[in-house]
């Protein structure tokens, strides 16, 4: 089991114990054990599916018999009436499921909806959509899956798999030169391979990082479209630049058409919207 396979699994264990507890009392008095039956997966809302294979791993986890037929996948553009999957076996099973199944797609599906949007809005440039670790606690890794299925990137999974030197971290460290030439030697006696990226906050800080060099990525925090432009005219390629801070769907069109790399939207997994579906029976 990787890493991620495990986190997932914990989180699934945990939200069967805190919805089902010593047992969904509603079920087990109203089903017969050995009832059997169907429930399919009904969109609501138009948007992009995401979660069905988290689906069937709940399933699976919770009843090994439940068996589920796939008629869309994850990544579909999907419509109301359109039906995702068919769930069959056990009735108690199925609905005591069914409420973890749909908060974990409908928020996923939430998340995949607003960042294909997002993503289609840099259409025509080389910017990329990149998510934050604004995201719920303890969800995510499936927050960041639906990123993903909705044509975003992923810009680091926690504070363990790539060093960002924010503005905090600068000024604790006593300035730029100071903060990169520590990430650089903890990195060389730790012998770890991690990126590393640092916030610049005006052009003079960008300039500051670039003599010093030794960098992956330079992020341009609240910078303007038009500084944004500036920034990607004195760096020339010579490193990735990521823009940050404050930049809304509505002016996102123009930092992309500035040239930079990437674009960091917080809002694709902190401020979603759910989307619309249910689990009914057949």
């Amino acid at each position: 089991m990787t890493d991620e396979q495990k986190l997932i699994s914990d989180l699934i264990e945990l939200a069967f114990a805190e919805d089902i507890g010593d047992g969904d009392h509603t079920t087990l008095c109203s089903i017969p054990e050995g009832e059997t039956g169907q429930s399919r997966l009904l969109i609501k809302e138009k948007g992009i599916l995401a979660g069905v294979e988290v689906a069937r791993t709940i399933f699976h986890k919770f009843d090994q018999s439940l068996e589920m037929e796939l008629l869309l996948h994850d990544g579909a553009s999907v419509e109301p009436g359109d039906v995702a999957f068919v769930v069959s076996g056990s009735v108690q099973s199925i609905l005591q499921t069914e409420r973890l199944v749909l908060n974990v797609m409908q928020r996923m599906s939430g998340i995949a909806t607003i960042t294909r949007a997002y993503v289609n809005q840099l259409e025509g440039t080389s910017a990329k959509i990149l998510d934050t670790r604004k995201t719920t606690p303890g969800m995510r890794i499936l927050e960041k899956q639906a990123v993903k299925i909705g044509g975003g990137e992923n810009h680091r999974i926690g504070l363990f798999d790539m060093i960002l030197l924010k503005d905090n971290h600068v000024d604790f460290a006593g300035g730029i030169e100071n903060a990169i030439r520590g990430a650089q030697k903890y990195l060389k006696e730790k012998n770890k391979s991690l990126k590393i990226e640092i916030e610049v906050r005006d052009l003079q800080e960008l300039e500051t990082v670039l003599r010093i060099g030794g960098v992956d990525r330079i992020m341009l925090d609240n910078f303007s479209p038009e500084l944004t432009r500036r920034a990607v005219q004195i760096v020339d390629g010579r490193v990735e630049l990521e823009s940050s801070g404050g930049i809304t769907f509505d002016t996102i069109r123009s930092y992309a058409e500035t040239g930079v790399d990437f674009i960091s939207v917080g809002a694709i997994t902190h401020s979603v919207k759910s989307l619309d579906m249910s689990l009914k029976a057949i």
